[in-house]
């Protein structure tokens, strides 16, 4: 495996803090990704076996419920410092939730407002998630978590804004797009 994707170097950068399994994988990425990079259970659990073929990982200490830990391996070291010392590729932000707020003039009024609803409390849950995440990271001292945080509000605000200027005026579709 010499060009790593996203998620795998995620997933390598993740076990630089030891030993983990799958779940505690998705667990730690949420944590420390969850602002701006998701992975979700799917992908760990498809790309522990590839890097794990490749020599980057290898099995670990067997858990409860028949679960396995993995561990980074010298070469998945290596990978991963060449992945991040490489060129960046395109930065895509995908929201299913935006994409959805987008496309929601579709609707009836009433669907419509339902959406706009239930995007407007998801981003101010992540707000709150976000406020409490960074009292924590100054509790600790952790500048990257705070700094994470302090996107993670960033985000939810522009997305905020978002919700509130198309909910006011919803988009008209082109002649072309009808």
């Amino acid at each position: 495996m010499t060009d790593l994707n996203a998620t795998s170097a995620a997933v390598l950068g993740l076990l630089h803090d030891g030993p983990a399994t799958g779940g505690e994988l998705v667990a730690a990425a949420r944590q420390r990704y969850g602002a701006f990079f998701s992975v979700t259970r799917s992908q760990v659990y498809r790309e522990l076996p590839e890097l794990a073929r490749a020599g980057l990982v290898r099995p670990g200490k067997r858990g409860a419920r028949a679960s396995q830990q993995y561990v980074l391996t010298p070469a998945g070291r290596t990978a991963f410092k060449q992945w991040l010392k490489s060129a960046a590729a395109a930065d895509h932000l995908r929201s299913t939730m935006l994409l959805r707020l987008v496309n929601a003039h579709r609707l009836t009024g009433r669907q419509r407002a339902a959406v706009v609803d239930e995007v407007r409390a998801h981003y101010q849950e992540a707000i709150a998630q976000a406020k409490s995440a960074a009292r924590t990271a100054r509790a600790t001292g952790d500048e990257t978590a705070r700094a994470v945080a302090a996107f993670a509000q960033a985000h939810a605000n522009a997305a905020l804004k978002l919700v509130d200027a198309l909910s006011s005026s919803p988009p008209v579709a082109s002649a072309t797009s009808r």
